[in-house]
């Protein structure tokens, strides 16, 4: 007589995602991105409390300029980069 064997669930292989991480050439950082901006209007809207006191109401920004990433750990002009950084901000 032959015994049945107990099937073991099969295991759901995850599709492996490609994800290509920024990571700068000169020190080996992928985790700490400065992103500068030149000409940049930076205008803001407060309004005046009874006791004197302001709050912000809003804020807007337009940048004039060139738009630079560095790698906060060496300081490297990473801007080749800055298209991939702009995609992935979520």
């Amino acid at each position: 007589m032959e015994v049945a064997r107990k099937r073991e669930p099969e295991k759901r292989r995850q599709p492996r995602q490609n994800i290509t991480l920024i990571k700068c050439p000169h020190c080996g950082n992928d985790t700490d991105f400065v992103e500068v901006a030149d000409n940049v209007i930076l205008t803001t809207n407060y309004r005046q409390n009874q006791d004197g006191s302001f709050t912000q109401e809003s804020d807007d920004s337009q940048i004039m300029g060139e738009i630079r990433l560095y790698c906060s750990e060496c300081n490297a002009d990473l801007s080749n980069f800055h298209p991939r950084f702009v995609e992935m901000l979520f």
